[in-house]
């Protein structure tokens, strides 16, 4: 039997409840994103994934006491063992920012292999965290200040800070500033591979749907843009769901007003268009 709403509904309770916890589950989060793109994976699909990663954690030496012992064992075992890298073609598949699809081909977005890398780290019990450069991610080692780092799109290759520079500059032509770049808080990674699926998804305007739940998985993060609001609403109004995105719109004008009041009336503008397409 096909999953149905009441699996969607179950989905995005778990996902908002996992989002509000103390300590939130950083795989488990991104295999509820994954299920709304696959409904087929169900919990039993969800706890495989968990136990692959555990699986992968079990398999790293005892003993490491540094953040370089810790990159070299984790590039051997992702990178080298197992052959999880990315390439160019991956940022062109939606596979390649679901864990469970990564987990499986060994192949995704830089952020959803730091991801893998994260999650087998933290389990055998590294100091680690994932770093969001600008156009990158990556993942660190030891105390954050050190900056041992290692790339897992490129299979773990080491980074000094001369080569994040360069992939900073090369993705985005600004400098890098490794001094305002703070550890990237489980909350964060999640919030920034939905925005991945959404620029997928914008891409591919056959993909509307894609870009309706990921914008609605944003939205029941405890922080996020106001402007997903309308993104939403728009969205809405692109799907017909004319009343219910005319009426995000007013509410996200109301937000907005005493800040950019310009803002808000062309907003309401696009509400009042809305609603006369009821017409």
């Amino acid at each position: 039997m096909a999953p149905g709403r009441n699996d969607c509904e179950e989905r995005r309770r778990r996902f908002a409840d996992e989002a509000r916890a103390e300590r939130p589950d950083l795989a488990l989060l991104c295999l509820l994103v994954a299920a709304e793109a696959d409904p087929e994976l169900d919990t039993h699909g969800i706890d495989t994934a968990q136990i692959e990663l555990d699986r992968l954690a079990g398999l790293l030496p005892y003993g490491l006491r540094d953040g370089r012992a810790w990159a070299s064992a984790l590039a051997e075992l992702l990178g080298e063992r197992y052959g999880f890298e990315g390439a160019p073609a991956d940022y062109r598949r939606l596979e390649s920012s679901l864990l469970h699809e990564v987990l499986r081909r060994r192949r995704g977005l830089p952020i959803l292999l730091s991801v893998v890398w994260i999650e087998v780290a933290r389990r055998a019990g590294a100091p680690v965290y994932g770093l969001a450069l600008p156009g990158h991610f990556v993942v660190g080692f030891g105390d954050p200040s050190e900056r041992v780092l290692a790339d897992p799109f490129a299979g773990g290759r080491p980074l000094t800070d001369q080569d994040a520079e360069l992939l900073v500059t090369s993705a985005t032509g600004e400098r890098w500033e490794p001094a305002a770049l703070e550890p990237a808080r489980p909350l964060e990674v999640v919030l920034r591979i939905l925005n991945n699926i959404r620029a997928w998804a914008a891409a591919r305007p056959e993909q509307m749907a894609v870009a309706l739940w990921a914008v609605e998985l944003s939205l029941l993060l405890p922080s996020h843009p106001a402007r997903l609001r309308y993104e939403h609403a728009q969205l809405l109004v692109r799907a017909g769901e004319f009343l219910r995105g005319a009426e995000e719109m007013e509410e996200y004008a109301r937000v907005v007003e005493e800040i950019e009041p310009a803002a808000a009336e062309s907003v309401r503008h696009s509400a009042r268009a809305a609603r006369a397409l009821l017409n």
